[in-house]
């Protein structure tokens, strides 16, 4: 009877909501509605940002949203039989019914996320034994001995879990190609990660052949171990101390838990963060997804795997054979596999790993080429909407996350369709500019507001505009490809270790410069159409207005592709630490500023510039964040600079034994804290308001700056004057 009455309500509230979507309405009703609803957000966002009033916000732009859609699809479409009007306007109206297709499936997984789940670090007295995987394909052996330090480093009984490196760069297979130079680099890197990991009591392990890329060595890596658990982490990925203390303790409340996924945190900038200098200033593009949408899929048990920073269960992994291997994105489609299976994930909002992202532009495209194909291959063998033993929510939910991977499509339509109008004059949107005000504009506005609504925070306005646009421009024949060919694409390891040695153009950012010209062309049409057709002013000035905000965003792409020279491979990581500094044969107080992944930058007290000397080699004794001995870290020094009461030395790590990769990773990664601290320290919503004109300032000088990067790169001329190189990782 109960489930009955709840059908009924549903039943009424559904029709009581058609009811309203459809109410025929004047123009002026719809526009004061719209001024109300919008005034409603903006009052309750202010005063009752949370709870059910944020639910209640978000209905008030749900129906915002629900009678666009249905002007849109009953009122402005072109005839029929006029197919050169109908078929590009079928186009973009498709487009923005994808559009609304992900909203309504974030407010499905991200209206009332989660909270951050309490630490389970001191949860029970049973340690399953765990096994801690480091697949590595061609990652450098000093980037590799830092995380096998760190995962050897953490704070677990250390017979209960062992540390494996996962060798795929020296297989039988490749120490045996025909091609003599390959062959002999793998033989080489097989004996020094042998020696290596033997140095940092790690076990070796590599395979015959490189079948099935990352999931194939990872599965070999099951096959020789035995830990209960599985614990995950990519070459790049150094654990915090307490990463096992903080997520083994799932285990033994749920025997049906399978997965414990953590956040990824990195320790340098994206390309677009680094060349748009926001690294410091506003969330990374990652935490919008790891802050709030892991959580969000939490909530209807799907939060997946991706592919590091986890602990998964063995029993679990037996059940399908392993990690699967017939996309290129195993990570998930493991998860997809087992979630259909009953088994059960957990998501804990803590950054407890610190990893390196891609340097280039062109790496950053490869990832996400990567990412995209493989969701879309997922989509394609297995299906989740589909999936046979997938809860509701869980198909739901798999749909937001493989979906998603189809902007590149709408965006491209978005991008040309004001084209379409100012240069051919076909009319693929029937509307007067007084319903554009109504109906359209009001749609944008609550969306963004919806969107500030969701991601606040995590995500400041325009700034996935601008991530979908980048990568649009080379994930459409991606995409493409995948869905004509879904076995072609093949997995590529993403180099996390490039050097910018110079200031210049991305050797994939010439399509930018050309998109930017037309739409800087599409402005001029709507000037001259203006002047020359007075008559359809309010259309014109409509869609010439669509096309400059295109054009503000492609701008700011501009200056995305105009790739910045550093000095510093990472960024760096504010520690505070007590430590003694050698100088001149003395050892002087001092405190330890800031660490990277390369250097530190060092406050030393008592000594005298005239003591030192560039290049000198040194050292830095500090007290382990681990037992609270002491150790000497040898350094070299790069720079010095006198303060008010002490003189700053920026150092660079020169690690010769194991032991001294210890004390690089007890430096650098043996406290969670400071990620989590400079997470927090750089989220903040700046408002739709204020976000937009912060926005509008960014892409007036990054538009400026990529036009001279491109006029000097095609005088044959540096960009800017280089202003250091990661090759010589200076600090």
């Amino acid at each position: 009877m109960q489930k009955f009455l709840s059908v009924v309500q549903w039943a009424l509230a559904s029709v009581c909501v058609l009811t309203l979507v459809t109410l025929p309405i004047s123009l002026e009703t719809q526009l004061v509605a719209g001024m109300c609803v919008l005034v409603a957000m903006m009052v309750l966002k202010l005063v009752r940002p949370d709870g059910i009033w944020r639910l209640v916000a978000l209905a008030f732009g749900t129906a915002i949203v629900m009678r666009y859609v249905y002007w849109r699809t009953t009122s402005t479409l072109p005839p029929v039989n006029q197919l050169e009007n109908f078929i590009p306007g079928l186009m973009v109206y498709l487009a923005e019914m994808y559009s609304v297709l992900m909203l309504a499936l974030s407010l499905f997984v991200v209206a009332l996320p989660l909270p951050s789940r309490p630490s389970r670090a001191n949860s029970g007295d049973r340690m399953p034994s765990v096994d801690v995987f480091i697949p590595t394909y061609n990652e450098d052996p000093d980037l590799l001995a830092n995380t096998m330090a760190a995962a050897k480093g953490m704070d677990y009984p250390a017979d209960k879990f062992n540390v494996w490196l996962l060798d795929d760069g020296g297989t039988v297979q490749k120490r045996n190609s025909d091609k003599i130079g390959d062959a002999n680099n793998a033989e080489r890197r097989h004996a020094q990660l042998q020696k290596l990991s033997a140095e940092m009591g790690v076990n070796y392990l590599t395979r015959d052949r490189n079948e099935h890329a990352k999931a194939g060595n990872l599965n070999n890596g099951l096959s020789k171990s035995t830990g209960e658990l599985i614990a995950v982490f990519d070459a790049d990925h150094a654990p915090a101390r307490d990463f096992l203390k903080e997520t083994v303790g799932y285990f033994d409340e749920d025997p049906k838990l399978f997965l414990v996924q953590t956040p990824h945190f990195f320790l340098n900038p994206d390309p677009v963060e680094r060349n748009l200098r926001t690294f410091e200033k506003m969330p990374s593009e990652n935490e919008m997804f790891y802050g709030i949408i892991q959580r969000g899929l939490d909530k209807w048990n799907a939060a997946f795997f991706c592919g590091s920073a986890a602990v998964l269960r063995r029993t679990a992994l037996a059940e399908t054979g392993g990690f699967s291997g017939v996309s290129i994105t195993e990570d998930c489609e493991t998860a997809v596999e087992l979630h259909a299976r009953g088994w059960h994930s957990v998501y804990v909002d803590k950054p407890l790993i610190a990893g390196l992202q891609p340097a280039t532009f062109a790496s950053f495209i490869g990832q996400r080429s990567r990412w995209a194909q493989g969701m879309m291959q997922i989509l394609r063998f297995r299906f989740p909407p589909l999936k046979r033993g997938l809860s509701i929510p869980q198909r739901l939910c798999y749909m937001s996350s493989t979906l998603f991977w189809l902007f590149p499509f709408p965006r491209t339509i978005f991008l040309i369709a004001p084209l379409f109008y100012l240069f051919f004059d076909l009319q693929i949107f029937t509307a007067s500019g007084g319903e554009f005000m109504a109906y359209t504009l009001a749609y944008m506005i609550v969306n963004l507001m919806m969107q500030n609504y969701l991601y606040g925070a995590f995500r400041w306005p325009w700034v996935s505009e601008l991530y979908e646009y980048v990568q649009t421009v080379h994930l459409l024949p991606a995409v493409i490809s995948v869905i004509l060919n879904p076995r072609k694409p093949t997995f590529k390891v993403t180099a996390k270790d490039e050097s910018i040695a110079r200031s210049r153009l991305s050797e994939i950012g010439k399509p930018f410069f050309a998109i930017f010209g037309v739409l800087l062309a599409g402005v001029a049409m709507t000037v001259y159409k203006v002047y020359t057709e007075p008559y359809k002013a309010d259309v014109t000035l409509v869609v010439g207005g669509w096309n400059l905000l295109n054009l503000i965003i492609a701008g700011c792409a501009l200056g995305v592709v105009s790739e910045r020279g550093e000095r510093a491979a990472t960024r760096r990581v504010k520690v505070s630490r007590r430590c003694d500094f050698q100088v001149a044969g003395k050892w002087l107080q001092g405190t330890i500023e800031n660490v990277s992944a390369n250097g530190a930058r060092v406050l030393v007290f008592g000594a005298e510039l005239e003591d030192l000397v560039i290049d000198a080699k040194t050292g830095i004794r500090f007290k382990l964040f681990s037992d609270g001995t002491e150790a000497v870290l040898p350094v070299s020094i790069r720079n010095f600079e006198r303060t008010t009461d002490s003189i700053a030395i920026g150092c660079l790590y020169l690690p010769t034994e194991a032991v001294h990769h210890r004390l690089v990773a007890d430096l650098i990664f043996a406290n969670s804290k400071q990620w989590e601290q400079f997470q927090l320290s750089r989220r903040g919503n700046p408002g739709l308001l204020r976000g937009t004109f912060w926005f509008l300032r960014l892409a007036i000088y990054q538009t400026y700056r990529g036009l001279v990067y491109f006029w000097r790169d095609l005088r044959g001329q540096d960009n800017i004057k280089p202003i250091g190189q990661l090759a010589e990782k200076r600090q």
